[in-house]
């Protein structure tokens, strides 16, 4: 299926949907860093990479009429005028960019559209502009609707190495789904991990390390207590966590954008990502990483930041990905990047659906 996305940054949206089968027509990016680090990756030949048609443009500036047709419009508007960490104004912020989202939808009359953004859309605060985005996007033009579904997850439900809580507004095209869209269903459990570790153990055999008995959060404590007592395996694969994600890695080798970075230090609120689940969602700041961000926390208690190398494998990007920026300009592009796991899960739920077409997936209940 061929797609078009808008906002790519450093690929992992566009790394997702290609795993899930969607070929790029085009991609755009405004960011010149974002755009040489795609073009790096692409000039190495990275699977799946090295054949995208990346130009760096501002979107208002496109005319998207030329890709009438496609199958898919995918992409994540900038998340800061909505971010918990952001200055919060919303549709007021200049670099809001729903309505060229809706624009590009309006143009290319896509089969189906993915855009992503940070949950903090879906707050209170701004629910009139979410359901005016909804409104925009299920009647972008007079002659053109859309079933649209507005859906908030987390990463890891999806097999990323992340808690990365986002919100999914997916559409098809009236002509394609008759009925309303599917629910996206979580693929990984937070449930199956805690059995893994505190009810089998097999999660510590598998890395080599002795059996804990209990975990330390009190909610994780309550469900193995609740687990322990039903006696039932939850099925499918557990949570990934940054253990596992980081496992053969070792310590940094000032190689491979694997680079120790000094001057981690932990805040109240701000104390790193524990091994044994998944990480905190990495973060992006204006001029790099926030203050107490983008830590692991170490089997001494201690705290070190994510190299770049550690930050990629979070965010599902493969080893051979370089960044062939600074840590401080890398790291603010992953801390921007949706995960791959993520954009592939939600990449084969519309292929799934436009696939099969008309009525054939019924509304969750």
């Amino acid at each position: 299926m061929r797609s078009v996305e808008l906002f790519t940054g450093c690929g992992g949206l566009g790394l997702g949907l290609a795993r899930a089968g969607f070929h790029h027509d085009l991609m755009v990016e405004w960011n010149a860093d974002a755009v040489e680090t795609v073009l790096h990756n692409r000039a190495k030949g990275v699977e799946h990479v090295a054949d995208w048609p990346i130009v760096r443009s501002d979107v208002r500036e496109i005319d998207w009429h030329a890709h009438a047709g496609v199958d898919l419009v995918a992409g994540g508007p900038p998340c800061q005028p909505f971010s918990i960490g952001g200055k919060h104004r919303g549709n007021d912020d200049h670099r809001d960019m729903w309505p060229q989202a809706i624009r590009s939808v309006r143009e290319i009359r896509p089969r189906g559209f993915i855009f992503e953004n940070v949950r903090g859309l879906a707050r209170a605060k701004f629910a009139p502009y979410l359901q005016s985005i909804v409104d925009g996007l299920t009647r972008p033009g007079e002659d053109l609707a859309y079933n649209v579904r507005v859906t908030l997850v987390n990463a890891a439900d999806y097999g990323a190495a992340q808690k990365r809580h986002r919100v999914i507004i997916a559409g098809v095209r009236s002509d394609v789904l008759t009925s309303p869209v599917a629910a996206l269903k979580p693929t990984h459990s937070r449930d199956r991990l805690l059995w893994e570790q505190f009810v089998t153990g097999t999660y510590w055999d598998e890395h080599g390390l002795r059996r804990q008995k209990e975990p330390t959060d009190y909610l994780d404590v309550h469900t193995v207590r609740k687990l322990r007592a039903a006696g039932v395996e939850p099925t499918g694969p557990r949570w990934v966590t940054v253990r596992d994600k980081l496992k053969g890695l070792g310590e940094p080798t000032g190689r491979n954008n694997h680079i120790f970075q000094a001057g981690a230090k932990a805040y109240k609120g701000h104390t790193g990502s524990p091994l044994d689940q998944p990480a905190k969602a990495l973060k992006a700041g204006d001029h790099g990483v926030p203050g107490g961000e983008n830590m692991m926390v170490l089997p001494g208690g201690g705290v070190r930041y994510f190299t770049t190398r550690e930050a990629a494998r979070l965010q599902g990007l493969p080893d051979d990905y370089d960044f062939p920026r600074s840590w401080t300009e890398s790291m603010r592009q992953l801390g921007n990047a949706v995960p791959s796991e993520l954009a592939e899960a939600v990449g084969r739920w519309m292929s799934g659906i436009l696939t099969r077409g008309a009525g054939a997936l019924p509304m969750a209940a």
